[in-house]
């Protein structure tokens, strides 16, 4: 951040009274800018078995298989967000489910939440982010063309749950290792 947003002077890094972390604070008009990580809320949609992903049309990792997921709008919950991105991403009819997972990923200021999904018929509509939504049995996961991490782990702890009968809530931080290149 190099301006602040409410009188549009430069602002500069500092640690404001009684906090404890640099901020971007604004000395023309007082302002402290806290930026806090973002949501991104996704789903583990399920028809017959098989679970729904979405080739990306967008950056980043164009062309690689994710879960539909997204980041959260202001004015909506964690719930309605996780629904908007199933329909957005892949047109999917859900019915959704409890929390599954909730990842950490500090290298991007991110938290990722995915909720279990049921679909309530196996018609897709990809959107503009999507290139493709397809429905997978587990065999046929092409896990070497997932998007992330986040994404990959959520999957690994569905069926893993799915063989073990198990159904808790998975918790975990992501931390940054840069994946080789395509």
């Amino acid at each position: 951040m190099k301006y602040c947003s409410v009188c549009a002077r430069e602002v500069r890094l500092a640690i404001p009274p009684g906090d404890n972390r640099e901020r971007y604070c604004c000395d023309g008009c007082g302002t402290i800018h806290y930026q806090n990580p973002n949501l991104v809320l996704g789903t583990i949609p399920i028809w017959e078995g098989r679970v729904l992903l979405c080739k990306r049309a967008i950056e980043p990792r164009y062309g690689y298989w994710t879960l539909p997921a997204g980041f959260m709008e202001n004015g909506e919950t964690t719930r309605a967000g996780a629904e908007r991105e199933t329909t957005e991403e892949a047109g999917a009819r859900i019915e959704l489910g409890e929390l599954f997972s909730m990842l950490d990923v500090p290298h991007v200021h991110q938290v990722h939440l995915f909720f279990n999904a049921r679909m309530l018929g196996p018609e897709l509509d990809p959107g503009p982010e999507s290139l493709e939504a397809r429905l997978f049995a587990e065999e046929e996961i092409p896990w070497d063309e997932i998007a992330f991490r986040t994404v990959e782990r959520t999957l690994r702890w569905y069926f893993e749950d799915r063989r073990n009968g198990n159904g808790r809530l998975h918790v975990d931080a992501i931390h940054f290792h840069r994946r080789p290149a395509r």
